[in-house]
């Protein structure tokens, strides 16, 4: 993920635009109940909420959407609304000419990857915000991260760009639409995977590439935050513990050492929640004690527990989102557990315990935020299941095993495809714009289909079904031939897959 502010600039936008004849919108945020977009209510921009509605009335006015993608732990999206959409000359600009959506990234993960994958095939970008113009179908055909407000030298501001789009949305129509039904396919089919065989050489050959992918990124100099680079770090410690691959654990200790010799400025750096950026570290902090007994990694894990378990409160007003503290609470019982501190561990179950009341409905399963319209998604299912495994191999309770049972039972009956793996919505929240997506690398949290397969193995260890593990093996091949050159992205893939081999034949 970038550290710095990124432009694009593709189409050959020249022509001035015409002022439009139609009225104007209204800033609709604040009616939400979403802290970071309500702050945006007072923006001289006439936002709007992601709906259908939306998308039928860009259609009507005959505009492009501006969809406009931030997050709470953006560094750069609070730069954007301070610097870019507090400007009303461009704001008037921005109403006149499209129909601008707001979207916050932690309240609808499933639109910001959908549109992430778009902005990486039209500009080869990742990173928060996203800045992406779409057809009235919800098709990219422009976009990027970070745009400034004026950029008259390069003409890369939004004050030179959008009148230029806007002109070319109305009289090269046929070439944009053209353009983003090709971007629309390629993020697609990298969203939708490819089938392929669990081979142990194949399997063993990426995670080769993994290690020198990390170790390349440790030389750099570049601080490593977040799921991408932890997993990478789980994945070779893993190895190595499995296989004793020596070479593994170097890399992956550097790694490590890294991490906490550069926290600081990672933390100032990173995009992504810091609860998620704890729960990962704290992790592989924890792992790699386990690998070492070196006495660094035990006190730095169990400093990240105590913050972690502080984060976990449930109190004043704090937002919840069940993928993430799903993730935060499993990662404080797998770190409480390797670290035998049992106080850590019963206060990670009792936030379990809180979030699961907030959240969960047996035979419904989970929802994505307590007061949202979304029933819930891929991840949000999955990460409470594990969070339950874990919970239920801490302390043996049924309850724990039950929900994690009913969580699978809802993952085949509401989010599988056919064609194997799972959708990232469930089939009663089909998305405003008709694509639903697979997702399986890591993002900001471990790749949704990938950590399923873990879920499911987690289950078939503790109940001893075999269709648990038949399941997920099936979820891993519906993406084994898509995995070779995802780099990191694709290290919990990677783990799962060769923990499941691994284990293949254990009775």
């Amino acid at each position: 993920m970038h550290r710095r502010p990124f432009l694009y600039w593709s189409l050959a936008l020249v022509a001035p635009a015409c002022a439009s004849e139609h009225g104007a919108l209204v800033n609709q945020m604040a009616h939400t109940a979403t802290p970071y977009l309500a702050r945006a209510a007072r923006q001289p921009v006439s936002w709007q909420p992601w709906s259908r509605e939306v998308f039928a009335l860009a259609a009507r006015l005959d505009r492009p959407v501006l969809l406009y993608v931030g997050a709470e732990d953006c560094r750069w999206c609070t730069v954007m609304d301070r610097e870019v959409y507090s400007d009303p000359d461009l704001g008037a600009m921005i109403d006149s000419l499209f129909v601008p959506v707001r979207v916050d990234r932690d309240e609808r993960p499933d639109v910001a990857q959908r549109y992430q994958g778009a902005v990486l095939s039209l500009a080869g970008l990742r990173g928060y915000p996203l800045t992406v113009f779409l057809t009235p179908d919800g098709s990219p055909f422009f976009g990027g991260t970070y745009f400034p407000a004026d950029d008259p030298v390069t003409g890369r501001g939004l004050k030179q760009l959008l009148p230029d789009v806007a002109r070319d949305f109305r009289d090269r129509r046929d070439v944009l639409v053209r353009h983003a039904a090709v971007v629309r396919q390629l993020a697609l089919s990298r969203a939708l995977g490819a089938h392929g065989v669990l081979r142990p050489q194949a399997l063993a050959a990426e995670v080769v590439a993994v290690r020198g992918s990390l170790a390349s990124a440790v030389a750099s100099g570049h601080a490593l935050a977040g799921v991408a680079s932890t997993q990478s770090v789980a994945l070779l410690i893993t190895e190595y513990i499995r296989s004793g691959d020596t070479a593994a654990l170097a890399v992956a200790r550097t790694a490590v050492d890294a991490m906490l010799d550069t926290e600081a400025v990672a933390a100032a750096t990173s995009e992504e929640p810091p609860e998620i950026v704890r729960a990962s570290l704290a992790r592989v902090l924890s792992l790699a004690w386990v690998a070492t007994a070196q006495s660094r990694y035990y006190d730095a894990g169990r400093a990240h527990l105590a913050a972690l378990l502080h984060g976990l409160t449930f109190g004043g007003g704090r937002q919840v989102f069940a993928d993430r503290d799903g993730y935060a609470i499993s990662s404080a019982i797998t770190t409480a557990d390797a670290l035998r501190d049992s106080v850590a561990q019963r206060r990670a179950v009792a936030a379990l315990d809180t979030l699961l009341r907030r959240v969960y409905a047996p035979g419904r399963g989970v929802r994505h935020v307590t007061n949202g319209t979304l029933t819930g998604l891929l991840q949000d299912q999955v990460m409470i299941g594990d969070a339950c495994v874990a919970a239920y191999t801490a302390t043996g309770r049924p309850h724990y095993l039950e929900v994690a049972k009913d969580l699978a039972a809802i993952l085949s009956q509401d989010f599988a495809d056919f064609a194997g793996g799972f959708f990232d919505v469930a089939v009663s929240d089909a998305p405003v714009v008709d694509d639903r997506m697979k997702p399986v690398f890591d993002e900001m949290l471990p790749g949704p289909n990938a950590w399923a397969a873990h879920l499911l193995l987690g289950l078939a260890a503790v109940t001893g079904v075999s269709d648990y593990r038949r399941r997920a093996e099936a979820t891993l091949e519906a993406f084994a031939g898509a995995v070779q050159g995802e780099g990191l992205r694709g290290s919990s893939f990677l783990l799962v897959a060769r923990e499941a081999l691994a284990t293949r034949d254990r009775p």
